[in-house]
C-alpha cells in the first residue's frame, strides 16, 4: 500500500468539526499538533498499527508524564512536558489513522476520554508528590500536604471531565438526542456573563494537561534559580483551588443551561 501525501489526508482525516470547533480541538492543536500529526499518519496508515494500540500509547504516554515528575529538578519537568506532547501527537494521530482506515468505533472513543481521565489526574498527582520532595535524598522528611493538594487537583480536573461527559449520559439515558454546542449557555443572562468572563481568564485551562505541563516546567525553571521548591508548590496549590473552583461553576453552568433538557 502506497503512502498517501498530506494533501489526500487531510480532506478526510481533518472532516469540518475535527479542527474547526474551538470546543472540540485544543488550541496547541490547531496552532502545530495537526500539521506534525499528519506528517506521522501518513506512514501510519500504511502499517499494521490499530488505532486502538495508538490510543493505549497516548495513555501510556500521559501517566509516564506523571511519574516523570518524580525526577527531581528541571530534568524530570522537561521529561513530563515532552511526554504530554507526545501524548498530545498520539491523541490526534489515533483518530486520523481511524478515519483513514474507516475503523472509528465506539470503544475507541471511549478509551480516548479514560487516557485523558487518567493522563491529566496523572500529572497533577505527580506534581504534588514533586511538590512533597518525596524522594529527598537529604533534608525534612516529605511534606504530605502537597501531595493532598496534587490529590485534590487530579480529582478537580477529572470532575470537570465527568461533567460534561454525564450530560450525554444522562440524556441518552432519557432518550434524549445529543444536546447542540448553542444549548451549553445558561438561560440567566447573569450567569452567561459570568460564563464570559471566566472563559476570557482561561485559567480553567491551567489544569490541563498541556497547560499544566508548560506551567510545572516554569516553576521547575523558577525553583532552580531559587534552590527550593517554592513555585512548584504554589503550583500544585492554585491548581488545586482553580480545578475546585471550576468544577463547581462548571456544574453550575451546566445546571443552569438547556443542555439536560
Amino acid at each position: 500500500m502506497s503512502k498517501p501525501s498530506v494533501a489526500e489526508l487531510r480532506p478526510v482525516v481533518h472532516p469540518p468539526g475535527v479542527t474547526d470547533r474551538r470546543s472540540g480541538e485544543h488550541w496547541a492543536g490547531r496552532m502545530y499538533m495537526r500539521a506534525i500529526s499528519l506528517r506521522w499518519t501518513r506512514h501510519l496508515v500504511t502499517t499494521r498499527v490499530t488505532p486502538n494500540q495508538l490510543t493505549y500509547l497516548m495513555v501510556f504516554a500521559g501517566l509516564a508524564a506523571g511519574a516523570a515528575l518524580l525526577v527531581p529538578g528541571l530534568p524530570g519537568a522537561v521529561a513530563a512536558a515532552l511526554l504530554i506532547q507526545l501524548y498530545l501527537l498520539l491523541d490526534c494521530v489515533d483518530g486520523e489513522v481511524a478515519r483513514w482506515r474507516g475503523q472509528t468505533s465506539v470503544t475507541g472513543v471511549y478509551l480516548d476520554r479514560v487516557g485523558h481521565y487518567l493522563a491529566e489526574a496523572a500529572l497533577l498527582a505527580g506534581l504534588g508528590l514533586r511538590a512533597a520532595d518525596v524522594f529527598a535524598r537529604e533534608g525534612p522528611a516529605p511534606d504530605w500536604l502537597w501531595a493532598f493538594l496534587g490529590v485534590v487537583a487530579a480529582l478537580g480536573a477529572i470532575l470537570i471531565k465527568a461533567e460534561t461527559d454525564l450530560v450525554d449520559v444522562a440524556r441518552s439515558r432519557a432518550g434524549l438526542p445529543a444536546a447542540a454546542d448553542a444549548s451549553a449557555a445558561p438561560r440567566s443572562a447573569g450567569l452567561a456573563l459570568a460564563r464570559r468572563a471566566a472563559a476570557s481568564l482561561r485559567f480553567h485551562r491551567l489544569v490541563g494537561g498541556v497547560e499544566a505541563s508548560l506551567l510545572i516546567l516554569l516553576a521547575a525553571v523558577l525553583d532552580g534559580l531559587g534552590g527550593d521548591l517554592f513555585f512548584t508548590r504554589f503550583a500544585v496549590a492554585a491548581l488545586a483551588a482553580i480545578a475546585l473552583l471550576q468544577a463547581v461553576l462548571h456544574l453550575v453552568s451546566i445546571l443552569a443551561s438547556s443542555r439536560l433538557r
